[in-house]
């Protein structure tokens, strides 16, 4: 057994005759040499140098002798001639006889590098998105300008509008809407998934105020402007968060929807807030900071709870109040949760390779205060990897829908192939 210098397998190899690998020698390195078989005599031609070939003794010599291209030969070990004459031979024979080895190669050659087709949306998906996040903004402008006079604390309503209407991509609210209508069998009820979709754009808002604080992750910059406490000062920032929590859970109860279906949604954000959501994953995430025994188990621990927990909360408030079974709203929550943990992946590496610029916050701030991302620990080629991993388990979850569900599915590629 002879290891073969191309793909470091073994192979066991039954040689031809002598006189064959010869012939076939001889058209082989007149390949090599690239000169015209037709100006040299084929020595098999000569009887004498046939006969001396067929002596194994002698068949080096004879070659040299006779041979017009031996000179472009170097002398090799034996087993190294051995496996050149395999080769030839190889090469030589039609397709269909050519395997000759007695045992498969043990390891295929090793493929080309993969690469990932750059993600083209759907034509319909832009116009989609803007339509959906003009909606939004509109409907979170009237829920901060209803209600009582707050003239008495108009510094407090100015950051807490400074912060929710600053932009932003809106993918929560968004996946409410998306949600409802995969499972409404009407759109008597989507006013209520709106209002749903604006509590989760207050809590979150809530939550990037309360995050890029000093004593949290100490940012200065959101969605391409000062954060809250840079304009408004440490004090009125957590205070606006706050209100912008209370606010939300206002929306939901006083949306006129049914009862049985404001109740579960207004508890799943109640639990989305507490220690099994963004505050356990907070206090996680800062704990973390600067742990070098910090392993994928916990990171994964960590942005289930704080970044997946709220595109969880979504996709289920959506299905609730579109009147779902509680299998469909399983099916979709488990969905949003693959979303929500490919989604942080994808905001890691874009701190990574994207400027501040295109984030509109501070770029590398993650390596700066050595926190742990998944970058740090898969580095950036399996981190996308196993982002893309997720999108298809998440697909999967979805694929009993159809056609129905390809608002979401687009949604999910669109969330993990963002640029900022």
């Amino acid at each position: 057994m002879q290891a073969h210098p191309f793909w470091s397998s073994k192979i066991s190899v039954e040689l031809p005759a002598p006189s064959i690998v010869h012939s076939h020698l001889c058209v082989r390195t007149a390949r090599i040499s690239r000169a015209p078989l037709n100006r040299v005599a084929h020595p098999s031609q000569d009887p004498a140098h046939t006969s001396g070939c067929l002596n194994a003794r002698n068949r080096m010599a004879s070659h040299n002798q006779h041979c017009a291209f031996a000179p472009t030969l170097s002398p090799l070990p034996r087993a190294q001639r051995r496996l050149r004459r395999a080769r030839v031979r190889a090469d030589a024979e039609p397709a269909a006889t050519a395997p000759r080895a007695t045992a498969s190669l043990i390891a295929p050659p090793p493929s080309a590098p993969h690469t990932t087709p750059k993600w083209t949306p759907p034509a319909w998906l832009p116009a989609y998105l803007k339509a959906r996040k003009v909606e939004v903004d509109d409907a979170l402008d009237e829920a901060m300008t209803k209600g009582e006079d707050t003239s008495r604390a108009s510094r407090l309503v100015d950051a807490m509008r400074y912060s929710l209407l600053a932009g932003g991509k809106r993918v929560r609210p968004i996946l409410v809407l998306a949600s409802y209508d995969l499972f409404a069998k009407s759109g008597e009820g989507r006013k209520h998934a709106l209002a749903a979709g604006v509590a989760v754009e207050m809590i979150h808002t809530m939550s990037l105020i309360h995050d890029d604080l000093p004593c949290m992750d100490d940012d200065d910059f959101r969605r391409g402007r000062p954060t809250c406490h840079k304009v408004f000062g440490e004090d009125i920032a957590i205070l606006a968060g706050d209100a912008l929590l209370a606010r939300a859970f206002e929306v939901v109860a006083t949306s006129g929807a049914p009862s049985q279906h404001a109740v579960r949604v207004l508890a799943l954000l109640g639990e989305a807030m507490g220690a099994k959501g963004l505050a356990g994953g907070q206090v996680a995430d800062v704990e973390a900071q600067g742990d070098a025994t910090v392993g994928l188990d916990t990171l994964r621990w960590i942005h289930t709870h704080k970044t997946a927990v709220l595109l969880r909360v979504s996709c289920a408030a959506g299905a609730i109040l579109a009147g779902a079974s509680d299998d469909e709203v399983e099916a979709v929550s488990t969905f949003a949760n693959r979303i929500g943990l490919a989604f942080q992946i994808a905001d890691d590496v874009l701190d990574v390779t994207a400027s501040t610029t295109e984030l509109g916050k501070t770029a590398g701030k993650d390596a700066a205060v050595d926190k742990a991302t998944f970058p740090k620990l898969m580095g950036l080629e399996r981190s996308r990897a196993a982002a893309a991993e997720l999108v298809d388990e998440a697909r999967a979850l979805l694929a009993p829908y159809g056609e129905r569900a390809d608002t979401l599915l687009a949604l999910a590629d669109f969330i993990i192939k963002r640029s900022n």
